[in-house]
């Protein structure tokens, strides 16, 4: 009969707690509330006393607790959207070659000048000449 109604109050308890977890915001707060219920379970299993119990809720609520924080931080890495890096400016020069063809040389703006894909720097628009000296023919 005594074991009816513990497992009764147990059930019931657990019962309660289930309801609470749909109320808690973050995993941390939910693994701590569940670690509190099953080893709140355990500690009576084991210990069959009231101190049985209060050590294997503590111990559950902190393994919960620990449990859940690591699951945010691994959630708020996945869902952390990585930095755009700003769009730089850039500008396609077609230089004209002694054979009459041409290549492109794209420049890249950079405060007031611009950098080569070289990484030569120019501190204006480059000329015609000097983007033949390094790219064309």
């Amino acid at each position: 009969m005594k074991r009816q109604i513990m497992s009764g109050i147990l059930f019931i308890v657990f019962g309660f707690g289930l309801v609470f977890v749909a109320g808690c915001e973050t995993k941390a707060q939910s693994g701590a509330l569940i670690g509190a219920g099953a080893g709140a379970l355990a500690g009576q299993a084991i210990g069959r006393n009231t101190t049985g119990t209060l050590i294997g809720a503590g111990a559950g609520a902190v393994g919960g607790y620990i449990i859940g924080n690591e699951m945010d931080k691994s959630d708020k890495k996945k869902n952390a959207q990585p930095a755009q890096p700003a769009q730089a400016e850039t500008e396609t020069v077609w230089v004209k070659n002694s054979n009459g063809s041409q290549i492109p040389v794209k420049l890249t703006k950079d405060g007031a000048g611009y950098i080569g894909p070289r990484g030569e720097r120019y501190d204006t628009m480059p000329t015609q000449d000097q983007l033949r000296a390094v790219y064309g023919f």
